[in-house]
């Protein structure tokens, strides 16, 4: 079986670098720009939000199902990288550009630029990660790629929080009177020409092994049919939805963790530059780079125990975790970054095992049904990413209203201990849930190797 050249696994993961600065400016920053910023109420936003990503979401399976219909000299996966990489760093820029019009005009400009961009993004990031599936069908090649994948990804979210804030300090001050808009703007030109860059590189660097059968033909309801038979695809499905919804409710409740659980929020004031440094940045830094540790353990550890049980009892591990947040006061600081960095890891752990496993999906598909749909596989992880980060903001904003949250006082003591709630029990549900769905999970290592020995005799006698 095919094994990768270092050099290959680099240039695929900085495919994910790139995506991953503006997943980052998306889920961090957005919504602050928008309302205070741009100047659009928090309410139309959130309805914004709300209809643009059901339609996004609607989009991922389409974009798979094109992908698996494209036919070049580079393969079916590959060329999007090179078509979409400046409309992604163009498109990107213009969602964070603030024309000078009035308030109906700004929403409308909100929702085009914002549904242009999400179309962009699936355009790149379906194929992108379908890319995984044909490249190796290799089973440890292939989480030795998803790993390098989610190293460089958390590489990019690590970038844009330690970087994004003092950049548009830094060009909102370029002339005599303060700029935020200019500073937002040519901030994400930045990282937006980063990302163009880098997917060219991805597509370069990576090569598609892996073809689709020669007698299988163009049908897409065939290929719809056998998804809804696939079962592992539904329970990879429904633990990837989960396990986004327990990262999603805790990145969600961070801010509001900090900002009223904490009387202080400052950590420290960085010298010379003068920046004052808040808990709530070192934790999701800390995070970010406890991922990147998750990911980098995930390979040796399923090499061992298998990607089902890694996944598994990672996630038990996360869950139970998270139940102690319930109890730490704001003088246990040592041990919230201590837990926050094991939850991290263990939650850095699943990621390349969930983008893996679905590669198996699509090798057990073909063994099974004698076609490949390798697009519209790898469709449905980008569906349950951004159905789980959907639900868990959906969720946030439910449960602070539950608990009788109002924004910018103090709060009451059931709120506060909503806020706990939010960052233990409930999210515990979402990583304990993934755990359950994982369990039931049938393709072990050992029957995607013999899937992998019967489908490469196939292809030789195909060949």
């Amino acid at each position: 079986m095919q094994k990768l050249q270092l050099k290959e696994k680099i240039g695929y993961g900085f495919g994910d670098f790139a995506s991953s600065m503006f997943w980052k400016l998306f889920t961090m920053y957005l919504m602050f720009f928008y309302t205070d910023i741009f100047g659009i109420s928090a309410a139309m936003v959130g309805t914004m939000f709300l209809v643009t990503r059901v339609f996004d979401g609607l989009n991922d399976p389409i974009m798979g199902a094109l992908a698996d219909r494209t036919a070049t000299k580079w393969g079916k996966f590959r060329p999007y990288l090179l078509w979409m990489a400046i409309p992604f760093g163009v498109i990107g820029t213009l969602t964070f550009t603030t024309p000078d019009f009035g308030n109906s005009g700004k929403l409308v400009y909100a929702y085009v630029t914002y549904c242009l961009m999400m179309i962009i993004y699936t355009a790149v990031n379906i194929p992108y990660a379908s890319l995984l599936g044909v490249m190796t069908s290799n089973i440890k090649e292939r989480t030795s790629l998803a790993t390098y994948r989610f190293i460089f990804a958390f590489a990019g979210s690590i970038l844009v929080l330690a970087l994004a804030e003092p950049l548009v300090e830094i060009f909102s001050n370029l002339t005599a009177t303060e700029n935020p808009k200019k500073g937002w703007q040519y901030t994400v030109a930045i990282f937006g020409s980063i990302a163009a860059i880098l997917f060219y590189f991805t597509f370069l660097l990576t090569k598609e092994r892996i073809k689709p059968p020669k007698e299988q033909k163009t049908d897409l309801k065939a290929d719809l049919k056998n998804l809804v038979k696939n079962k592992p695809w539904f329970v990879l499905l429904g633990a990837g939805v989960c396990a986004l919804i327990f990262n999603s409710l805790r990145d969600g409740s961070t801010i509001y963790y900090f900002k009223y659980y904490f009387q202080n929020q400052d950590a420290f004031k960085l010298p010379i530059i003068n920046i004052d440094i808040t808990y709530s940045t070192l934790y999701l830094v800390l995070g970010q780079a406890a991922n990147i540790i998750g990911v980098v353990l995930a390979k040796p550890i399923s090499a061992k125990i298998g990607k089902k049980y890694t996944f598994l009892s990672a996630m038990i591990v996360a869950g139970v975790l998270s139940c102690f947040f319930f109890w730490f006061k704001e003088n246990n600081v040592t041990l919230i970054f201590i837990f926050q960095f094991l939850i991290s890891v263990c939650a850095g752990i699943i990621f390349p095992l969930l983008w893996s496993m679905y590669a198996d999906i699509a090798d057990f598909s073909e063994w099974k049904t004698k076609r490949r749909a390798t697009g519209l596989i790898f469709s449905s992880s980008s569906m349950s990413q951004k159905m789980g980060w959907t639900l868990g903001g959906a969720l946030t904003g439910w449960m602070l209203a539950y608990y009788g949250f109002e924004a910018n006082t103090v709060q009451s003591e059931q709120a506060k201990e909503g806020i706990r709630m939010m960052m233990s029990f409930i999210p515990a549900i979402g990583a304990i849930g993934s755990a359950i769905f994982i369990y039931f999970y049938k393709l072990d290592d050992a029957f995607v190797l013999k899937i992998n020995r019967e489908l490469t005799e196939r292809r030789k006698l195909e060949s």
